[in-house]
């Protein structure tokens, strides 16, 4: 079990209320062990991070990126994050929400490829 800091379970919640379109679009293909029969969750908080989709069973964390994480501390925010999730021997995929909206079998070629 990962350790998770309970203070940001209020923050995860909402976030589940009110996911993204893109976010909510590529939860319509992941839930209910539609990919390999692999459970995720949403919103999933690992430590002190509240990640988009978490799939214990793959060790992998799907994140989708709207604007704020192309400017530089959006960048630099993401690499900590990143970094530190693959110490835990978790690895992070990420997708545009263009790309969700565009290329939405190419995103789930991918994530079953890491499954």
């Amino acid at each position: 079990m990962l350790d998770y800091d309970k203070r940001l379970k209020p923050l995860s919640q909402s976030l589940r209320k009110n996911m993204t379109d893109a976010e909510n679009l590529l939860w319509a293909k992941l839930r209910r062990k539609q990919l390999k029969g692999y459970q995720f969750y949403r919103q999933k908080i690992i430590e002190r991070f509240i990640v988009d989709f978490y799939c214990p069973k793959a060790k992998l964390v799907i994140e989708l990126d709207g604007g704020q994480h192309y400017s530089e501390d959006g960048k630099m925010k993401d690499s900590i994050r990143d970094d530190s999730l693959a110490k835990k021997g978790i690895t992070v995929l990420r997708f545009s929400d263009k790309e969700i909206f565009e290329n939405i079998g190419g995103v789930l070629e991918r994530i079953w490829g890491n499954l």
